[in-house]
């Protein structure tokens, strides 16, 4: 199987365990990439919605691979966020290759990412946590309604649609805080003297250069795989936004292509725990802030 090489792969909002969240898309993605690392930028499994009678096969899954990558080599931060706040307790914790953090300064060819969910920049969680549980769940609900109507839209043959993204730009309000929210985390990457940030939380894919008067900085944003399915990559030279697109895996795609019927004894084969753990205890552990050095 072929396998883009990364520097980096960072994604977020991917919200296991809810109905929203496209885990079967996700996980031909991871198998799809080779990073040296892999940031879990926040909200990967969502403790607010959690329910155990609904955690279906192919979320697993996306656990299961994700622990492969980390037996293999991948060095994997998982980053807190508010839908798995309660981690929060167990911050700094090591796993081997496997890192629990609040937030995390990566330094590629001599240049700084700042990384980090972003929730801390949202004040509707932080006075009004109870009202914000409520609206998550008014927005789970909406997710599972879009399906619906996205799925009588394809056999209509006509465009998927986001309900919850057309709310989000008609709703005056609602704009406002996905623009104080970003004017935030550029102001403090300046202040800090980043040349990068990395959020999650607003479900808003973007790659932005900005300047001001008191610096500069490029804010980047990985989106989520509820109704966006980005990812956020460095290759080694730069900063990209990937945005999953299911024909690069149907059609023939030599960067991106996954033989389905050559690897179907291994989407079948039984991950020994034990094995995995053994594995992930004998890798090295990194540094706090990393530096990768792709300048030669």
């Amino acid at each position: 199987m072929y396998k883009r090489k990364l520097c980096v792969a960072a994604i977020s909002d991917v919200h296991l365990g809810t109905y929203g969240c496209h885990a079967r898309e996700l996980y031909r993605y991871l198998r799809s990439i080779e990073p040296e690392i892999l940031v879990l930028n926040g909200d990967i499994i969502d403790m607010w919605e959690f329910r155990k009678r609904y955690f279906p096969a192919d979320h697993l899954q996306v656990i299961k691979e994700i622990f492969k990558m980390a037996s293999k080599g991948t060095k994997v931060y998982y980053i807190t966020g508010n839908h798995d706040d309660v981690l929060r307790r167990f911050s700094n914790l090591r796993l081997g290759p496997i890192h629990l953090k609040d937030k995390l300064v990566l330094q590629i060819n001599g240049e700084k990412t700042w990384i980090f969910h972003g929730d801390v920049f949202d004040m509707s969680i932080n006075v009004t946590p109870l009202l914000a549980r409520m609206g998550s769940r008014g927005y789970d609900w909406l997710i599972r309604i879009n399906r619906v109507v996205n799925r009588l839209l394809e056999r209509m043959q006509r465009p998927k649609v986001s309900l919850a993204g057309k709310i989000k730009h008609s709703v005056k309000r609602a704009v406002q805080f996905v623009q104080d929210f970003e004017d935030l985390a550029i102001r403090a990457a300046i202040e800090k003297g980043y040349h990068y940030v990395l959020c999650g939380h607003i479900h808003r894919p973007m790659v932005r250069e900005v300047t001001t008067e008191q610096g500069s900085v490029t804010y980047l944003n990985s989106g989520d795989w509820v109704e966006n399915l980005t990812a956020m990559e460095h290759d080694g030279r730069a900063w990209k936004l990937h945005h999953f697109d299911q024909t690069d895996y149907i059609m023939r795609n030599d960067r991106l292509m996954i033989n389905d019927a050559l690897n179907e004894e291994e989407e079948l084969e039984h991950i020994d725990g034990m094995a995995m753990v053994r594995s992930i205890l004998s890798g090295q552990f990194p540094t706090e802030e990393l530096q990768i050095d792709r300048s030669a």
